[in-house]
Order: structure tokens, then sequence, then C-alpha cells
């Protein structure tokens, strides 16, 4: 259904998968939808291409901006846009990301250098040319798209993509704190391993280290080629990755205040909900033991 509060909202990594359902499903609540995509002239034009036919064909206020995470002149310049095409902004959806498949000890120390470049510094890029635009108004929202690997179930060769997303849970929970004052929310969306609707296996990066990959895949090869079916096996039948897209939506339409610090949405259970309770809850006790009450919202902690 529409929203009563229509907002404008960015989303990163928007050309496919979470990110792709999140701005099609926010467009039909009512928002105005800016889906964050690359080289939208050459390589992303099809999807570019698909997603104005979309808002089209539905009537919905989506639209495409330039946006290259792993450049800050980039981030700088799609919220520029925005702001002047709409004049305000509400809401950034960090969904960018890579995965990437492989034994950790042959990718080279620059591909984990890229893994962290997308999943978390691109996030910070996003937020220094957001921010000042919500903490101006003294309102607005961060949406962090997670991963249950950061504290649930995590199956080896994924080590780079399950680092970085560790990294960037930390960090939105560090920012959480920071930007409270200023009137923004911050909520973590923590998604299972999809691995359908999201190509993030069929579009995964392999180790550049071919020959230390290869004595990896001696002893490990029948489990590097299955473990995509491996995860797959997990997921009910039903599951579907807009649930995800779904959360953001429902996370939008909440008054500011009210928002949970993380919403699961993992079909396979993989005890991500269960330490993240725990882990949430001792953070709250340390806040209210060091005197830190106010940087908590209603949702910090179940």
């Amino acid at each position: 259904m529409p929203s009563d509060t229509p907002t404008t909202v960015l989303v990163t990594g928007a050309s496919s998968g979470f990110g792709a359902l999140t701005v099609r499903a926010l467009a039909h609540a009512g928002h105005t939808v800016y889906a964050g995509i690359r080289q939208t002239a050459t390589r992303n034009a099809p999807a570019v291409d698909e997603l104005n036919r979309y808002a089209a064909e539905h009537d919905v206020s989506l639209h495409a901006v330039e946006l290259d995470v792993t450049s800050q002149e980039s981030a700088d310049a799609a919220v520029a846009h925005l702001m002047a095409a709409e004049g305000r902004l509400d809401v950034i959806v960090h969904n960018a990301g890579h995965m990437v498949t492989g034994p950790a000890e042959a990718f080279t120390p620059e591909q984990l250098a890229q893994s962290y470049d997308v999943n978390v510094l691109g996030a910070q890029r996003v937020n220094r040319a957001a921010l000042p635009h919500l903490r101006t108004r003294g309102e607005g929202l961060l949406v962090w798209i997670g991963s249950s690997s950061t504290r649930g179930g995590c199956p080896p060769f994924l080590a780079p993509y399950f680092a970085a997303k560790a990294a960037m849970d930390a960090l939105a929970v560090s920012y959480a704190a920071e930007v409270l004052r200023f009137g923004v929310d911050t909520a973590i969306v923590v998604p299972g391993a999809f691995t359908s609707g999201t190509h993030h296996f069929l579009h995964a990066g392999a180790p550049a280290d071919t020959e230390r990959a290869a004595a990896y895949q001696e002893r490990y090869g029948a489990l590097l080629a299955g473990l995509d079916e491996r995860l797959a096996a997990l997921i009910p039948p039903q599951a579907d990755a807009s649930q995800v897209a779904d959360a953001v939506v429902h996370l939008v339409g909440l008054p500011a205040g009210t928002r949970p610090l993380r919403t699961h949405t993992d079909p396979s259970r993989d005890g991500s909900e269960v330490v993240s309770a725990v882990a949430d809850r001792v953070r709250a006790e340390f806040f209210r033991r060091a005197g830190l009450d106010d940087l908590l919202t209603a949702g910090s902690s179940l």
C-alpha cells in the first residue's frame, strides 16, 4: 500500500539482486526512489532501460542515478543530482556489495582491499556525501543491508566477503549512536543466504592466486563446486529474496525513533538472530553502565 509519508530514498547497488527488488518495492509504496547504478551508459545500460520501463508501466517515481560507491566524486555527484532534482533526501539504503568465493589464502591482499572498498568504504563515501543534508534537516534514516554471516552460521570459502560485511556491521553500529542526536535513525537488515533472486553466486569473484587455489581444489574441490547447492538446500522452497525489500519498506514506513536496530530475514535460520539478540543487549547494557543511555533508541535491543 502507498505510504502516507512519502520520502526520497537513495539505494546503492540497485542494478540487480536486493537493490533492484528494493527500489521497486519502495516506489510501489509511494516513495520517490533513486536507484544508484554504476556504468549506467555502458555495462548497466540494460538495467537502466528496464528500470525506466518499469517506472513508466507502473506509474511510480523511480529514477536511475550514476553511482559508483568506490569513488567519492561519484557519490558526491549522485547526491548533488538528487538534491537538485528533489530538494530533499530522507533515506539512504546501503546495499552495494560484491561476493567472492574461494580459499582465503588464495585471495591477494589487494583483493581483500577491493572487497572492503565496495562493502565498507563505499558506504562511508555515500554517508559523507549524504549525511550533511540529513543532519541539517534534523531527520533521516540509514538502512544497512548486512549479512547473517556476521554473527550466525559462517560457511568457509567466503572469507573476504564475510570479513567486509562484519566490518560494515561494526561501522553501522557506531554510526547508530553518533547520528542519533541529529535525528537520524539507523536500521540494519540482516539477510540470510538467499541463493536465488540475487545472482550473488553467479557473479561472485574468484581468487587471483590460482596456484594456491589449485592446492585447495585438490582437498576441497567437491565442496567448493557444490557450496551454493549446500546453502540452497537449507532454504525453504517458499523463501523469496523480496522479503529483504519488504523489510526495507517496512522500516522506512515506521515512525522515527521506533525502528528496531536489526531486522532479520533469514529463511535458513543460521542462528544470527539468536547471537545478535545477545550481542545487542550486551551493548545496550554497556551503554547504560557508561552513562550513554540517550544514545540508545527504543529498538537498540530486544
